[in-house]
């Protein structure tokens, strides 16, 4: 089992849900998030004052899946989040030791 976690531009979380549904992903947390990477925030003017904007605004998914599913998932996402430009995000895979469901006690994968 694996834990994908996606930081993506929030005008492409949407699109990522979906083709995340396509490929039969039912569940996944969404989060509203800040930070920066490369690009280092940007530079902008409010009122005639220009100032630094240093944490850019970024969606997390947290998506946890099968391993055999690991590689649609990555696809799914890349191929949905990608515009080609600086700060589309990343994808990290961590390894789950156990899953389970709260209300019926359900462990491992059955409780994805």
């Amino acid at each position: 089992m694996k834990l994908v976690t996606a930081v993506v531009k929030p005008e492409q979380a949407d699109n990522v849900k979906k083709a995340l549904n396509k490929i039969g992903i039912q569940g996944l947390t969404m989060s509203d998030v800040k930070g920066y990477g490369r690009q280092k925030g940007h530079t902008e003017f409010y009122r005639g004052s220009e100032y630094e904007v240093a944490f850019l605004p970024k969606t997390k998914l947290e998506i946890a899946t099968s391993s055999k599913k690991l590689k649609a998932v990555l696809e799914a996402i890349q191929k949905a989040a990608k515009t080609g430009n600086i700060g589309d995000g990343k994808i990290f895979v961590t390894s789950l030791t156990e899953v389970i469901r709260i209300r019926t006690g359900e462990k491992g994968e059955k409780a994805l």
